[in-house]
């Protein structure tokens, strides 16, 4: 009695349903090893598979999606501060670490603010 050559689901449509999987988990892999991602953080690949029969239950047509769930990124932060121009308007202006004009420890001279424009008239 020969033994008989089985394989798996994943290798069949010549390894189109292999290489969708891997596709996905380079993603992965990319995510984890993205700084701006929790490190810690789960993510997951997610491989669905749909059989769908003919009448005679001869051929069966296969569909396969693979989907992964990655990390966000970080959020990004920032202050921002309520104040007046010179003209007594109301301005919002960004927090910056030092004083604008000042020499920064690389040498590079501190910007000012960024500073947004208002449309319209706030209370």
């Amino acid at each position: 009695m020969s033994k008989k050559n089985y394989d798996s689901i994943l290798r069949m449509a010549r390894g189109a349903i292999e290489e969708r999987v891997d596709y996905e988990m380079e993603r992965v892999m990319t995510n984890i090893l993205d700084p701006n991602t929790k490190a810690a953080q789960k993510r997951k690949i997610t491989l669905s598979i749909e059989l769908m029969p003919d009448e005679e239950r001869q051929q069966i047509r296969v569909s396969v999606t693979a989907k992964s769930t990655l990390a966000p990124t970080n959020p990004v932060t920032t202050s921002l501060y309520v104040t007046g121009d010179q003209n007594g308007e109301l301005t919002v202006v960004e927090a910056i670490p030092q004083i604008p004009g000042q020499l920064q420890m690389d040498g590079d001279e501190q910007e000012p603010p960024r500073t947004l424009k208002l449309s319209g008239a706030v209370s």
